[in-house]
């Protein structure tokens, strides 16, 4: 069974545990990491983007000029996308970049990148997450440079305090705190590191295991 490092809220090395085989020791699986991140990266666009086409902008009602013997091309719009202040030609739309994974690819992709990181020792148990009485980033931040990492997720339980610790962490350049229940591959993947609560570690195994 894979064991990983527990620290307490110091960063201390206090105890190990281990950890479910078939959610932390998984083989990784590149073709589901891979759909789970486009379609991850899709559904955050907005596409909101648009542009008016020669229809939508005003006028150009009237040709600018007759058809023949100007000795310039014939023309019948001054909206033509080849007009300044013409319509745009094949220009961006409000459209839909929704793309829909299936429940146990997104479970194969999260074993996936979770094992990986117990594998390269990324990913540490820290006690006390949950204590915080009030938002401190100046308690926080000597627990995050003791892994001397640049990009740290922190992982937590659903708590009342819950909403100090992602205040005291979200101003400390490169790392992010998410609810458990709010985990996904793209910010483990995007992590040198996981610092995660005993209680997180606990409903990952409740959720992700067969």
């Amino acid at each position: 069974m894979p064991v990983v490092n527990v620290y307490d809220f110091d960063g201390n090395k206090v105890a190990e545990q281990e950890l479910s085989e078939f959610v932390f020791n998984a083989p990784v699986h590149m073709t589901a990491i891979h759909r789970v991140v486009v379609a991850h990266l899709a559904n955050c666009r907005q596409g909101t983007a648009s542009t008016k086409t020669r229809g939508d902008v005003s006028g150009g009602g009237k040709k600018p000029w007759r058809q023949k013997h100007t000795g310039r091309a014939r023309q019948g719009s001054t909206r033509s996308p080849i007009w300044i202040h013409g319509g745009v030609a094949h220009g961006p739309h409000p459209r839909d970049y929704h793309q829909k994974v299936n429940k146990k690819v997104r479970q194969l992709a999260l074993r996936s990148v979770l094992s990986d990181k117990v594998r390269e020792n990324m990913l540490a148990i820290v006690n006390g997450l949950d204590t915080l009485q009030k938002p401190s980033t100046k308690s926080v931040k000597p627990l995050l440079d003791t892994f001397n990492t640049k990009k740290t997720l922190v992982i937590y339980h659903t708590n009342p305090n819950g909403v100090n610790l992602v205040k005291s962490v979200r101003n400390i350049n490169g790392s992010k705190c998410i609810n458990v229940h709010s985990i996904n591959v793209y910010d483990i993947l995007n992590a040198n590191n996981l610092l995660v609560s005993p209680q997180a570690i606990s409903k990952i195994e409740e959720v992700y295991s067969k």
